[in-house]
């Protein structure tokens, strides 16, 4: 039984593998792009605090979309570099 668990365990990894490996560069980037958004907390409502904030006000959607494909282009040409 626990080399069946084994087995199935190996295909599964090799399987990961492989996908990752046949991930496109645009597939990266997006991943990258997720990333600092959630680490930066970009597409989270402003909180509101008492006091002077250094913010402007809400963007609107079409502000907010413009901004994350402009994020993404930048991911891209990161991805894209060549060293």
């Amino acid at each position: 039984m626990a080399e069946t668990e084994n087995l199935s365990n190996g295909a599964e990894n090799s399987a990961q593998a492989s996908q990752a490996a046949g991930r496109t560069k645009d597939e990266v980037a997006l991943e990258l792009m997720r990333f600092i958004t959630l680490q930066t907390g970009y597409g989270k409502a402003p909180q509101s605090s008492a006091g002077f904030s250094g913010k402007p006000g809400t963007r609107s959607a079409d502000e907010h979309a413009e901004a994350l494909l402009e994020l993404f282009l930048r991911c891209r040409q990161v991805v894209n570099r060549e060293d």
